[in-house]
């Protein structure tokens, strides 16, 4: 049976669609893999760039797993921070919905950072300095109300949660 010149055109139509096809998924996949990863796709840091990359990255510092404990908290430590002053006295807290750093300077508390747990986000915050300070973490379990306050120069931090 002959191939006629309709097949032969059809055939290589075809492999004409289909290769411009694989060449443009190629293409996509390409400049999607570069967006995700800041670079070209399938490059590899050295530790070097790795913990110059992380230490030009700024965020909140999580002090230690979250426990479900509301009398968890981490012993107080005077604060090298000059913002609380010389004196100012810090206490660390996990919740199951975040970590909190109060610290305590002149009898009034601030807060020296939050972190909210993966699934949560922090609202309602008051930052201080004042008689207390609180924050609220949102998450899939409820809302976590912690609040701090200074008895004596002590940090004491207490949350609890509120469906």
């Amino acid at each position: 049976m002959p191939i006629n010149r309709r097949m032969l055109l059809t055939a290589a139509g075809w492999g004409l669609v289909a290769g411009l096809a694989t060449l443009i998924g190629v293409a996509a996949i390409r400049v999607v893999g570069e967006g995700l990863t800041g670079g070209p796709a399938g490059e590899v840091l050295s530790q070097a760039e790795i913990a110059s990359e992380l230490a030009a990255t700024s965020g909140p510092t999580v002090i230690g797993p979250a426990t479900p404990s509301p009398a968890t908290s981490s012993p107080a430590t005077p604060s090298p921070d000059p913002t609380g002053g010389p004196d100012a006295v810090r206490r660390a807290a996990a919740t199951p919905g975040g970590t909190v750093v109060a610290e305590c300077a002149a009898g009034r508390a601030r807060l020296v950072s939050w972190a909210p747990a993966q699934g949560y986000t922090a609202t309602d915050v008051d930052r201080g300095p004042d008689d207390d300070v609180e924050v609220s973490f949102v998450g899939p379990a409820g809302e976590y109300e912690v609040d701090a306050v200074c008895v004596g120069d002590q940090p004491e931090i207490g949350w609890e949660l509120d469906d």
